[in-house]
């Protein structure tokens, strides 16, 4: 029995050897024949798109943030916007299309602004006043038909004293007449992203009260929600940082010859603080932007205020008085400073957890480090723990293949976070970029390589076969 045993173990072990024998020869053939292929398959592929998604940290405790209705605002409408992340810090009936009155006058300043950026018109350029801008009523600045003055002279009517015939004069020499000139108003409005935003004439005034062979014919009136107001402001500030060397001046003649300057219907204006009669509305960091008043619409204002390298846009519409708007103006505007911050999350040039590296093809070191492009802050109740960001990381699905310069975007990032004490979830995508140039290497180095790349996956291949 035991004879039988050793010869049964025997034959297992020549089989063995045999089989080790046959793959030992097979591996030399294919290492003499098949070195060309094995370095293009070195050379293959790249893993398509990958998502990554780190976990979220508990926050710490909420900041309290009062109530909308704590404020008892005394508006139809109310906004507050932070321009450059365009988070809403205070909505109250925001999306509600309302007669905006003379705030309809920041899409005409808008548009005239830009075009003399582009260089299709000069500030020094001379207007010649037609009939329809010399008919028009509200407030005004008593243009005549024929009268000359230049762009930058009627836009300072327009922009601090809310003129309503400069308007229409900027208007029509813009675009050839007031409707041609609403058509490109209304086009702005789509690009911007205005939801409810509709224009009929340049200034806001009620179709009733332009000058008769000047209507609009479908009867739609002017409107436009708080929100769209806020909009609209966020392009002002953000494509026209200028925007300031109008709207603060507080008073200023229009004509040599006029006896009384135009005033800036603004009362909040920082500047008022030694003004008598408006110091008790200046506000700190306050410096634009337009009032607003007709019958239908009551008093509007948007507001703009910067303070600790933060600004805020507000919009009130509907208050009973002119003096209310600047009041609950105050309220939307404290609300914000009070109890906001704009915090950097994330800093510029940051790793991702999981994500510190890619894989380049043909580079000296194949794994290349990758950081973020940019920094990201994020508008936040004052003193909110901000452990709790998550990073979802998406690589482009295209093989990344040396030489690549430092900077290349390999995919994004997308920051997202939810502060205790908010209701939204803020969210920011970022490009992930090399953090240094990745070198192509040597054409010995890339061969060797080729032969070690071989040889790992055959020795796998093999040692999967027993």
């Amino acid at each position: 029995m035991k004879l039988k045993e050793n010869n049964r173990t025997t034959s297992k072990s020549k089989r063995k050897l045999l089989r080790k024998g046959v793959a030992s020869v097979l591996l030399l053939n294919m290492l003499c024949f098949s070195l060309v292929p094995a370095m293009a398959l070195a050379e293959g592929e790249q893993t398509e798109s990958t998502t990554s998604t780190k976990p979220a940290s508990v926050q710490a405790g909420a900041t309290q943030i009062p109530s909308a209705e704590s404020l008892d605002l005394q508006v139809s409408s109310a906004i507050l916007l932070e321009p450059v992340s365009g988070q809403v810090l205070l909505n109250i009936n925001g999306n509600q299309p309302l007669p905006p009155a003379s705030m309809t006058k920041m899409m005409t300043e808008y548009i005239v602004a830009d075009l003399v950026k582009q260089g299709k018109f000069n500030w020094d350029d001379v207007v010649t006043v037609q009939k329809n801008a010399a008919n028009t009523v509200g407030s005004r600045i008593f243009l005549a038909e024929g009268d000359q003055h230049t762009i930058e002279e009627l836009y300072t009517a327009m922009a601090m004293a809310s003129a309503n015939d400069a308007t229409v004069a900027l208007a029509e020499h813009v675009a050839g007449s007031e409707q041609a000139f609403v058509k490109m108003m209304n086009d702005e409005a789509k690009r911007m992203g205005m939801k409810t935003a509709h224009f009929a004439n340049s200034t806001g005034l009620d179709i009733a009260d332009m000058p008769a062979e000047f209507r609009t014919q479908d009867g739609k009136e002017t409107v436009m929600s708080a929100m769209d107001a806020a909009i609209l402001a966020k392009y002002i500030v953000t494509d026209h940082p200028d925007f300031t060397r109008f709207t603060t001046i507080q008073s200023k003649k229009f004509r040599e010859r006029d006896k009384a300057p135009m005033s800036n219907l603004n009362w909040m204006l920082e500047a008022n603080k030694d003004v008598t009669n408006f110091k008790q509305f200046a506000y700190e960091g306050l410096d634009g932007l337009k009032t607003g008043h007709t019958a239908n619409a009551g008093n509007c204002f948007t507001g703009t205020a910067e303070r600790n390298g933060m600004r805020l846009i507000s919009v009130v519409m509907g208050t009973k008085t002119e003096k209310a708007r600047f009041v609950e103006t105050r309220k939307v505007l404290d609300f914000g400073f009070n109890n906001f911050e704009t915090k950097q999350i994330i800093p510029p040039k940051s790793t991702v957890a999981g994500t510190e590296t890619v894989t380049v093809k043909k580079a000296k070191n194949t794994s290349v480090p990758v950081v973020s492009d940019q920094g990201v802050s994020f508008v936040i109740p004052k003193g909110a723990d901000i452990s709790g960001v998550q990073a979802t990381v998406t690589l482009g699905n295209e093989t990344l293949t040396a030489p690549l310069k430092q900077g290349t975007s390999v995919g994004t990032v997308k920051y997202s976070f939810k502060p205790a004490g908010m209701d939204q979830t803020l969210e920011k995508t970022v490009n992930l970029i090399t953090a240094e140039d990745a070198e192509k290497a040597g054409w010995f180095k890339l061969f060797m390589r080729a032969i070690g790349d071989f040889f790992r996956d055959l020795f796998n291949g093999i040692k999967n076969l027993f």
